[in-house]
């Protein structure tokens, strides 16, 4: 009988019909809405009061007191994190050079201490103890992993046989014939017949098979059995991973190291002239035709014969070794076919302007030595009597130029072969997609100075510099003009010389080399030995690699002088460059490096000489160390004098004509750049270093009207100045807080306790506006300096100062930028490899102990106790945020204008905003 509508069957009466918005509105009854609250309600339903805010849970103390619920037992090792996996391991830095790259000074400024930080302090690594047991990809394993299974026996199971194609004819008959002998078995498997039974062989009996033995005894032979040819680590058989097929990869970052780009070395083996009367001296460099750029400082050398030597000896009496070098190793970032490697000579000043200095060099032979006898030794005579007189004078001979990518191609390529395909496919996945990146480079691939065959020229043609063509624009034209077939440089008429050099690339290690700083390279064995000079490189264009060494260097360039409207004989003219630290001459330094066949440093270096001319043009670089502790005192002094060649009585050989000086430091930044300089025709007045000779001081009389008649170039190769607005201008601020060293002039500002705070927050928030090279190459000091204000509030009388917001904008800003203008240099998971090295070798929390340190950081900063910011509500505001402005942000919540005066009011505050947005 069927069922009627209002009937149910008997299963329906059991299933439950409640809704699920009543279990809901049932939850929320018997629990509170808050999840922190998870206790049922008392009946009497009190409120949570606004002023109770509720904290935010301590993860780690979380951890600490709930360990995870796991089964006792062997295996509970697999499943919980080994409490000893981490561990801070300070590991050294390692020094290519022999002596530490440190400043002769004892007594250092803040910038100079906060490089030797971040330069000599040792890598603070993370290390995980068990990390080779996890997941990631790790090339030694692997490699070691598979060495381990090459002495494992080949495991052979029944599945695993692979029917061989030679019998698999026999052993089809074979089956066929047993297909017809199974007609007369009982039915049943294969396995099972009969037929099997009777053809197979028996099995090896089992021994104590039937006999009574203890359980304990069996199970103990049962361990011990499979003891045997146990495998000492779980799934060890498994193939070992390849790197492209890894699940999980985690590449350790490289460790920051010095740039060095491609790299050649160059030996200056023999210079022979036709005729042999006076010493003539060398020099090298490397220009980019392209970029119109010198790309290399100049590296001196001296190939002159002893008998040449002694003509100096007056003028140099003492010979450092690191002068005597005749080989030199340039490295070169962005090679181009357009760099050519450019060979000057010049020789002792002498009467007589350079055309005529050349003419014996260009017309007199070798093999017409006994016809010019007399004439040559009378040449000799007057270049005896020049060297003694004006030994420490130079004036400009000749010069030739070297096509680099001539060299490479005509000595053509190494043969790579199958050696190098394979150390790139064994290389890491960073370095393939580097070397990928890398000849994606428009023209890189065409021109590398890396793999070329040795080559020893013989230049045979100088040409005959030109008083007024020495300046590097008129070099990148001579340039331009000798690649081409028909160069208006060939048709003149050489001097005649043979210069021998060797072009070869540099090997791994090579022994007995010279940093730019002089320093000894690893290895070398013997310091008595003639070194090996490393040019210090200027890319051609902007390199992104961090600073991890000390260099602080200054170049100078003077580029031309304008003596036409001053008055008296003034020809002859060369520039006394000198690095001063006060007013009075004994104060100048000996920092400026010697040529070839010299001292090592000198205290003044001079120009070469044009003979008879009022408005020379220079090439001349002089290179310097920057002191350590550089104040508002240390300038250049430029001195001209007028050098009587002609020895006269009553004429002295040096006539000063003209003062003008550089003041190098001015409102906490170094100065450089190029400079147009008015020049005084008396010698400056008392306390003129702090001025710059733009100032037109009383009573002086300048020449042309205090106009603007010497050009010089200053140029830094330093990583603790930036010589960036920006960058100086936060790290001064940074400095002024941590002397506490107020008041401070700051260009047209000056810096008090009342506008530090406003100024230092201008200046954090104008890093991003640096320049992006200049970012990246002070990467380390600028995280540094901003994690240091983020853990240590500076405290200005009493008074925390809140720039933890500004300097966690500021970070984020820069890894931004790194980030998108550095997309080449990122891992596979999309992270710059400049910034995880920092993190992984760099970064600490700042620490003051002296015992950490080395004391290098002293005492605590900010001229107050050491207080820490968190990220945490704090119990008592800081009053600083009043310091200096009329309204103030929240430190837990930025969206509130102004200061509250309790938690309630601030409660309301935020409630007040948010409902303001809602609506």
């Amino acid at each position: 009988m069927a069922a009627t509508g209002t009937e149910r069957r008997a299963f329906a009466h059991k299933i439950n019909r409640t809704v699920a918005a009543d279990v809901r509105k049932q939850v929320s009854r018997e629990y509170g809405g808050s999840p922190q609250l998870s206790k049922k309600r008392s009946s009497s339903q009190q409120s949570v009061p606004l002023t109770e805010v509720v904290e935010p849970i301590d993860f780690e103390d979380y951890l600490s007191t709930h360990p995870p619920a796991a089964e006792p037992g062997p295996l509970r090792e697999l499943i919980e994190f080994p409490s000893d996996d981490i561990e801070l391991v300070l590991e050294p830095k390692e020094c290519r050079t022999l002596e530490n790259t440190l400043p002769d000074e004892e007594i250092l400024d803040l910038r100079v201490r906060d490089a030797l930080g971040v330069y000599t302090d040792d890598w603070l690594i993370v290390h995980r103890k068990y990390q080779q047991f996890s997941t990631i990809y790790n090339a030694n394993i692997s490699e070691k992993l598979r060495e381990r299974q090459k002495g494992l026996t080949k495991q052979t199971f029944e599945l695993d046989e692979v029917v061989d194609d030679r019998s698999s004819q026999d052993e089809q008959e074979d089956l066929k014939r047993r297909s017809v002998s199974l007609d007369d078995t009982p039915r049943g498997s294969w396995a099972s017949s009969i037929f099997d039974l009777k053809n197979s062989t028996a099995d090896n009996l089992l021994p104590s098979l039937l006999d009574r033995t203890a359980v304990d005894d069996i199970d103990r032979r049962n361990q011990e059995q499979r003891k045997d040819n146990r495998l000492p680590e779980l799934l060890s058989l498994f193939p070992a991973p390849d790197e492209d097929e890894a699940i999980e990869r985690c590449t350790i970052p490289e460790v920051p190291k010095e740039h060095l780009g491609q790299r050649i070395m160059v030996k200056c083996l023999s210079l022979k002239f036709e005729i042999e009367i006076e010493p003539i001296f060398g020099s090298l460099a490397l220009y980019d035709v392209k970029e119109k750029k010198k790309i290399s400082e100049t590296f001196y050398f001296d190939l002159n014969s002893d008998q040449m030597k002694t003509m100096l000896r007056p003028h140099s009496p003492h010979t450092a070794i690191s002068t005597m070098s005749r080989s030199a190793i340039f490295s070169i970032t962005y090679p181009s076919p357009e760099i050519f490697l450019v060979i000057r000579l010049e020789k002792v000043l002498q009467q007589g302007d350079i055309g005529e200095c050349c003419e014996p060099y260009m017309v007199m032979k070798e093999s017409d030595s006994t016809k010019h006898k007399e004439k040559v030794e009378k040449l000799r005579c007057q270049a005896e009597q020049y060297c003694t007189r004006l030994g420490k004078y130079r004036m400009p001979f000749a010069w030739t130029a070297i096509h680099l990518m001539n060299i490479v191609s005509s000595a053509g390529s190494l043969d790579r072969g199958d050696s190098d395909s394979e150390s790139e496919r064994k290389g890491t996945w960073t370095e393939r997609k580097r070397k990928t990146f890398e000849r994606m480079s428009v023209g890189e691939e065409l021109c590398s100075f890396t793999s070329f065959r040795p080559a020893t020229l013989t230049v045979t043609n100088f040409f005959k510099q030109e008083g007024d063509r020495l300046r590097d624009e008129d070099l990148y034209k001579f340039l331009a003009d000798m690649r081409r077939p028909s160069s208006v440089l060939r048709r003149l008429r050489p001097v005649t010389a043979q210069l021998k050099i060797d072009i070869s690339p540099v090997p791994d290690s090579p022994p007995y080399c010279l940093s730019p700083e002089l320093l000894h390279v690893k290895p070398y064995p013997d310091l008595r030995i003639r070194p090996t000079k490393e040019v210090l490189e200027f890319p051609a264009r902007e390199v992104y690699i961090p600073y991890t060494t000390y260099r602080n260097l200054l170049y100078v360039y003077p580029h031309n002088l304008n003596f036409s409207s001053r008055q008296g004989s003034v020809r002859n003219i060369t520039v006394k460059v000198q690095f001063m630290c006060g007013e009075d001459p004994s104060q100048a330094m000996p920092v400026i490096f010697g040529k070839s066949s010299c001292a090592e440093f000198y205290k003044e270096a001079y120009t070469p000489v044009i003979y008879h001319s009022k408005s020379p043009e220079f090439y001349e670089e002089i290179k310097m160390k920057i002191p350590a502790n550089l104040t508002e005192n240390h300038h250049l002094l430029f001195t001209f004098y007028h050098i009587s060649c002609q020895q006269k009585q009553n004429t002295p050989l040096e006539t000063p004509v003209g003062y003008t000086w550089i003041p190098l430091m001015q409102h906490g930044r170094l100065r450089t750049g190029v400079f147009s300089l008015p020049v005084s025709i008396e010698k400056p007045p008392p306390s003129y270093s702090v001025l710059t000779p733009d100032v037109q001081l009383p009573g002086m009389k300048w020449v042309d009207n205090h106009k603007g008649v010497f050009t010089v170039g200053v140029t830094a190769a330093s990583s603790v100045h930036t010589q960036d607005a920006h960058l100086d201008k936060f790290f001064t601020l940074v400095h002024v807080l941590e002397e506490y060293s107020f008041p401070l002039r700051l260009k047209d500002v000056i810096i008090t306790e009342n506008n530090v705070e406003s100024e230092l927050k201008s200046s954090i928030t104008q890093l991003k506006c640096a320049n992006l090279e200049t970012t990246v190459c002070f990467i380390h000091h600028i995280l540094n300096k901003l994690i240091l204000l983020i853990v240590h509030p500076p405290v200005i009388g009493g008074q925390m100062v809140n720039l933890g917001r500004a300097a966690f904008e500021a970070m984020a800003l820069i890894v931004n930028q790194i980030h998108k203008n550095l997309d080449g240099n990122q891992d596979q998971h999309g992270r710059n490899s400049l910034l995880a090295s920092y993190v992984h070798y760099c970064f600490h929390l700042p620490s003051f102990d002296p015992g950490l340190h080395g004391g290098l950081a002293g005492s605590p900063p900010y001229g107050g106790p050491i207080q820490y910011a968190t990220l945490s509500r704090a119990t008592g505001r800081p009053s600083s945020l009043n310091l200096s402005r009329s309204k103030s942000i929240s430190n837990s919540n930025p969206d509130l204008a102004t200061t509250p005066h309790s938690p309630d009011e601030e409660v309301q505050k935020i409630i007040g905003n948010k409902n303001a947005h809602s609506a």
